[in-house]
């Protein structure tokens, strides 16, 4: 296997692993329940399953743009990268939109359990998702640099595995803490 996608993967796992420890400490903590805010009486699910599609859609537009690159079609690089970035980017603001509006009802990380346990597993992927961002920018910047992006540079596939788990990892996210509280 080709050294940088075992290293993205070696990294992806450790980071499944930190993720995994959130989500449990999640689940941990909401059966405590207590009093205050709550997933049910505080998120907006039709909002952020709005977001939600843009990110997932996301891993759409990265897959094509791997597929470009492995068909050395470096115009196609860079316009599956745009669209990737744009919808990241969609669901990165519809996440401070939500923060937003928690904090104005303030339901704040130190109001209680569910504060806390929401805003460190959504904020440490709201992180993630803007790491990957940028990750997006620099490729999409090589790729528009006719001198910037070898065309057999496994850049585009490495950084798409990183990408892919930000998606996967929000589709456990979002079912554990949004689809959970409405059921």
């Amino acid at each position: 296997m080709e050294r940088n996608k075992m290293g993205m993967l070696t990294f992806v796992a450790s980071e499944a692993v930190f993720f995994a420890l959130l989500i449990a400490a999640y689940i941990f903590y909401h059966r405590r329940g207590g009093e205050g805010p709550t997933a049910a009486n505080s998120l907006d699910l039709v909002k952020t399953s709005i977001f939600t599609v843009a990110l997932l859609s996301s891993s759409v537009t990265m897959h094509f743009a791997v597929h470009s690159a492995k068909a050395k079609k470096s115009r196609g690089v860079g316009v599956w990268l745009f669209a990737t970035i744009v919808l990241g980017a969609i669901f990165l603001i519809g996440q401070g939109t939500e923060y937003l509006g928690l904090i104005r009802e303030h339901v704040t990380i130190s109001r209680n359990l569910f504060g806390t346990t929401f805003f460190t597993l959504t904020g440490f992927h709201g992180f993630h998702v803007a790491i990957g961002l940028v990750m997006l920018l620099i490729l999409l910047g090589l790729a528009m640099n006719p001198r910037g992006l070898h065309p057999d540079s496994p850049a585009v596939e490495v950084i798409s595995i990183y990408w892919h788990f930000v998606d996967v990892v929000w589709i456990a996210v979002f079912s554990v803490v949004y689809l959970w509280a409405f059921v």
